[in-house]
């Protein structure tokens, strides 16, 4: 609790970010609403104005200068392609200094990468989002490099859960959380998808059908975080002998929906593996 609040009183003046597509303008966004850094303290670079228009909107400065974003920030936010991040790296490492503290929000790019291309005592953290960020409603994780401590974790942490919920791990659960979390926000989209077209098929409207169905994933996600109930035990609560849940949930273990789900987060998780191997 004291280390919280300390992070929330050294909370940085000035925060910046290197690239500028959708992910690092979802983390800006939720900083700046939830009054965590003023608009006009946040510094972003990209090479072109494409994507710097939409952090102009949000009241932030913008520069094509990657250095002049270390120069003028404390903590940055490293958000390009994984491919641009190693020469991105090279040509601001002769600006960081002992102040910096340094996050990637690039998919695949290990701590031991990022410590290798920049100086030896260089604060690093890696986080890994996913999409729902830009609403607020964010899962991310968040690993520490050798020489980030619990300040810089705690201080991370504080300014992250403008985004949503943030946790700390150990790094080899990263790749999983990307398999999990990242990648299944698609996979929640094409289960949403077809539940409302199940409807559909039952003559309901569409538009109607995809709220609803919108709204019954908001809700039981909300019911599993606020009361920590094991899913299996509110599937329970709803399941009553001989009724209308236990028939849909025997024509979905006939489809096999739960090692469908199961194989796809290995899969999603393997490949994230890969390209961090890469």
């Amino acid at each position: 609790m004291a280390a919280a609040a300390e992070a929330a009183e050294s909370l940085p003046r000035r925060v910046g970010f290197v690239g500028a597509g959708r992910m690092a303008e979802a983390i800006a966004q939720g900083l700046i609403r939830a009054g965590k850094v003023e608009a006009q303290h946040v510094l972003a670079s990209a090479p072109t104005d494409r994507n710097l228009c939409h952090f102009r909107a949000l009241g932030c400065q913008t520069t094509h200068s990657n250095r002049e974003v270390l120069q003028g920030c404390s903590l940055i936010f490293f958000a390009t392609k994984p491919h641009v991040l190693p020469a991105v790296l090279a040509e601001v490492a002769p600006v960081v200094t002992a102040e910096h503290i340094l996050v990637s929000v690039a998919a695949g790019v290990s701590l031991s990468t990022l410590e290798e291309l920049l100086p030896p005592t260089a604060r690093v953290l890696r986080v890994s989002p996913n999409l729902p960020c830009v609403v607020q409603e964010g899962a991310l994780v968040m690993a520490r490099g050798r020489h980030a401590g619990s300040s810089e974790v705690e201080l991370l942490r504080t300014l992250l859960e403008a985004c949503g919920q943030c946790e700390e791990v150990p790094e080899a659960h990263v790749d999983v959380h990307t398999g999990l979390s990242g990648s299944g926000v698609a996979f929640v989209c094409t289960f949403s998808e077809a539940l409302a077209e199940g409807a559909i098929k039952m003559g309901m409207p569409s538009g109607l059908a995809h709220r609803i169905t919108a709204q019954t994933l908001l809700g039981t996600a909300k019911m599993l975080l606020q009361e920590g109930q094991h899913p299996a035990q509110l599937r329970t609560d709803v399941c009553t002998p001989g009724g209308t849940t236990i028939y849909g949930l025997h024509a979905l273990e006939q489809g096999g929906l739960r090692a469908a789900a199961m194989s796809a987060v290995e899969a999603a998780t393997c490949r994230a593996k890969e390209i961090s191997r890469k």
